[in-house]
């Protein structure tokens, strides 16, 4: 996937006609997540996006809630492969969060994610979030995927 069509992807959670897509019926679930997401750099194999933590995705302590990192972990990590040249499609085999700050509402956190590995059959990308006026790491993340292997026998 080019870098234009990988950043129109994360930062288009409108419709034409100007409802949060996520409203529509048989919307995904990530554009909740990501809506006011705005990419700062895109090249192939690192994504680095920012946003200001809205109140949908806080917890009852009023904090960014884990689901919604882990979320930001897939999403961005699966964007940053979609840059790396890899041309098939997978299926997320796994997550791996460490879960190391708090960060709270209209607080603008950073999300880098770097492609460790593009192969034949697995993408990896770590992904960090940090709080954007310190740099402190709220999380980090590394995100899996299995590829499809197209068989030579058909």
């Amino acid at each position: 996937m080019d870098l234009e069509s990988v950043k129109k992807l994360l930062e288009t959670t409108t419709s034409s006609e100007g409802e949060e897509i996520y409203d529509s019926p048989g919307s995904s679930f990530d554009p909740l997540i990501i809506q006011g997401i705005k990419v700062d750099l895109i090249e192939p194999g690192r994504i680095i996006c920012s946003m200001k933590v809205p109140p949908r995705l806080l917890n009852s302590g009023n904090s960014l809630h884990g689901g919604a990192m882990a979320s930001l972990v897939d999403i961005i990590g699966v964007a940053a492969k979609n840059t790396a040249g890899a041309k098939a499609s997978g299926v997320s085999v796994g997550i791996n969060i460490s879960y190391l700050d708090y960060v709270y509402l209209d607080e603008e956190i950073e999300i880098e994610a770097n492609v460790v590995r593009v192969g034949k059959a697995a993408r990896v990308a770590m992904v960090e979030l940090r709080k954007k006026k310190t740099g402190k790491i709220v999380a980090q993340g590394r995100h899996t995927m299995y590829l499809a292997v197209s068989s030579k026998l058909r």
